[in-house]
């Protein structure tokens, strides 16, 4: 491990997160609500720290190799929490454990809450809360690679260790600082037109912005308790509806469709269609299932609201028009189900993702067939790819470890307090990075206990973190030399 390179680091990427609290502090001045002391606290304070780290290292120069990278993904993560949590203690003086739960929460875009009470917050600290989870979406380390190049810090370790998806060390461009600028120039793009289009159909600019950072980011969190449920407006849900499945398809297919000025890439490419095909027959079953059930009183409702919600879960992005913890029959199962399943790789969504998903279904069948021939040679492609045995067995490790997580997490949960169905609930939410819950969680964490908020943050990390990341840093393998 190159330590004091890696502590260098951290003190480059804690100064470049302080100027994120300068927006926030700018609402607090416009909006006159008494916050910019605690802005202004926040900034000197994250800033003053990164100092601390980096001026003592700041000549110890060196190549990250790929296990530093695991490392100053995952401890920069928490770190964040931290930092980001500081608003959170000075200007609404919540204890640490709620406090750093919120901000966790924000920056891995899970949209879980411990804070009641959204519609009388200040207007600053409600900026804070959609602009962490709008940094989280794409993910700051992913930034900063585009930015440390210039301060001397080679990048594509962390890269590695950041992006998500089968293909992930696939990338629209050669150079990874130009590949993090076009993802967050795509990123800002959908953001600025969400935000538009939020505006243009009634929200006030605030909010507009606001519900803008969490669609796109498949963030959740909202500036009412509500949710989206605040403005009752099927043009508003439309319009989230859009971008929450835009947020959810992979960037570098959105990179070749914004290049090419060609729509068909995302009907050519294998991932996207089936994720669109899931979405669709999702809804069109929650849909018929409400109205069975007489949840809603007209075919109308029943779609508005299962397709609504169907995407909102699947995208892993929870923002509500209703409690679906509430509805009747199979229906809450069926939305858990799907969201595991979550978005498509190298999205801002949680979840397994679509294409593992495929390979899994594909590495099944392929099973079933080899019991019938068993000296048949059989491949398993996505499109016309053949996908290559270490491929697969890494995807099968993913989703070995990522049940084995939730399973553990689950017991560990329901030894802190609570019930079977609150704490599978807690974990398939914050795992999966998708906001509401089921039972004592359905709507918020505040009232459990504090160990479940920590499983809670552990849960988090590891679906942002992709479980791999994570992980690899209990074994003792990682850390001998």
């Amino acid at each position: 491990m190159h330590w004091r390179a890696i502590i260098r680091l951290f003190g480059l990427l804690l100064m470049l997160y302080s100027l994120s609290f300068l927006p926030s502090l700018a609402v607090a001045l416009l909006y006159q609500d008494g916050q910019w002391p605690v802005f202004l606290e926040s900034l000197l304070t994250t800033l003053g720290a990164g100092l601390l780290l980096w001026l003592p290292n700041y000549h110890r120069e060196s190549e990250l190799s790929v296990r530093d990278g695991f490392l100053i993904v995952a401890l920069f993560w928490a770190l964040l929490g931290v930092f980001g949590a500081l608003p959170f203690i000075l200007g609404l003086h919540l204890n640490l454990t709620d406090a750093v739960f919120e901000s966790i929460s924000g920056f891995t875009t899970t949209g879980a809450t411990v804070i009641d009470g959204l519609d009388r917050l200040p207007k600053s600290i409600l900026y804070h809360r959609q602009q962490i989870q709008w940094l989280g979406g794409m993910g700051v380390i992913v930034l900063a690679v585009a930015i440390l190049p210039l301060l001397g810090v080679g990048g594509m370790q962390l890269y590695r260790a950041e992006a998500s998806g089968v293909a992930k060390h696939e990338k629209p461009t050669p150079r990874i600082g130009e590949t993090a600028r076009v993802l967050w120039s795509l990123y800002f793009g959908l953001t600025a037109a969400c935000a538009l289009a939020f505006w243009l159909a009634g929200m006030t600019l605030f909010d507009a912005v606001g519900h803008a950072f969490a669609t796109v980011a498949t963030g959740g969190f909202s500036t009412h308790d509500a949710s989206l449920g605040y403005y009752d407006s099927p043009l508003i849900e439309a319009i989230a509806i859009v971008f929450m499945l835009a947020g959810a398809v992979n960037f570098a297919i959105h990179f070749v469709a914004w290049r090419d000025l060609d729509v068909r890439a995302y009907l050519h490419d294998p991932e996207t269609r089936t994720f669109g095909l899931i979405v669709l027959g999702g809804s069109l079953f929650i849909a018929a299932s409400l109205y069975w059930a007489q949840a809603y009183a007209d075919v109308g409702s029943a779609l508005r609201h299962g397709v609504f919600q169907v995407v909102s879960i699947m995208t892993s992005t929870g923002f509500g028009t209703a409690t679906f913890g509430d509805w009747p029959l199979h229906i809450p199962l069926v939305l858990v189900i799907l969201s595991f399943i979550g978005g498509c790789g190298g999205s801002t969504a949680g979840g397994l993702k679509v294409l593992r998903v495929m390979l899994l279904v594909k590495l099944g069948v392929r099973q079933l067939f080899q019991f019938a021939h068993p000296h048949a040679v059989l491949e398993v492609k996505i499109g016309r790819h053949v996908i290559k045995e270490d491929v697969l067995l890494s995807v099968w490790g993913f989703y070995v470890l990522y049940i084995a997580t939730c399973m553990l997490l689950t017991v560990a949960m329901m030894a802190a307090g609570l019930d079977l169905e609150s704490a599978f609930g807690a974990v398939f939410t914050t795992v999966n990075l998708c906001g509401p819950g089921l039972g004592e969680v359905a709507v918020t964490f505040a009232a459990v206990d504090p160990a479940v908020k920590w499983l809670g943050v552990f849960g988090m990390l590891a679906g942002r973190l992709e479980i791999f990341t994570l992980l690899i840093l209990f074994m003792p393998a990682f850390w001998r030399q």
